[in-house]
């Protein structure tokens, strides 16, 4: 289990707490915060792993895959420290994993409520956009609940250092030959401020699609 987290000192240690209770161990990087989040993920039992410098959600899972491949880890699953994931579906993903899939994805929009609709609209026209790309339905691709085989690990090669980090992921794995399947599931959104900004993120994504695409076709 491969929690990302920044500042999320006062939510992390019961979201450890919940998935440990289930029988899965838990590897939080800690992406440069100025809170306890370390520290409160030690204290209920996490592996941590601390950047000093907040680099992004993409180096962390960079940093935590890397972590993941150099022990005897089968899968891995991944999901959101801000406790929008619910911990009780982690057996879905395990299930999905046991039935041969390689790559799971959460898929929110089953049941997007809660979700504003500027994000709802951005993210399905998102994963259009990638489903077509990969000529494989995804209805959520920007979904960061998800499961992926030691075997995708270790075939992909993963670049990028923020949110883009969730289609690279797609991307590579289906151009890597694996077979994505979604599950659906329920997400809890908290009356905060979102990391989220769907214009600033379009803009990126279609920015790191230019890019990724060209590179694909120049390494051909």
């Amino acid at each position: 289990m491969v929690i990302p987290a920044y500042n999320e000192g006062q939510n992390i240690g019961r979201l450890i707490h919940e998935v440990e209770s289930r029988g899965f161990p838990v590897l939080v990087v800690d992406d440069g915060s100025k809170d306890a989040t370390a520290l409160n993920s030690q204290a209920v039992g996490a592996e941590v792993l601390v950047t000093r410098v907040n680099q992004g959600k993409g180096a962390a899972l960079r940093r935590g895959f890397s972590w993941l491949l150099q022990r005897k880890y089968a899968a891995v699953i991944v999901m959101d420290s801000d406790g929008q994931h619910d911990p009780h579906e982690l057996d879905l993903f395990l299930a999905a994993l046991n039935t041969g899939a390689p790559v799971v994805v959460g898929n929110r929009l089953t049941d997007p409520q809660g979700m504003s609709l500027i994000r709802r609209v951005t993210n399905r026209f998102m994963s259009w956009v990638i489903s077509s790309v990969n000529r494989q339905q995804t209805p959520d691709s920007q979904c960061g609940y998800r499961a992926l085989t030691r075997e995708v690990l270790e075939k992909i090669s993963l670049n990028t250092s923020r949110f883009e980090i969730e289609s690279e992921i797609l991307l590579e794995a289906s151009r890597a030959g694996f077979r994505i399947s979604s599950i659906p599931i329920r997400c809890v959104y908290r009356h905060e401020i979102s990391r989220i900004h769907p214009i600033r993120d379009t803009v990126r994504f279609f920015s790191f699609l230019f890019k990724y695409l060209t590179r694909c076709h120049c390494s051909k």
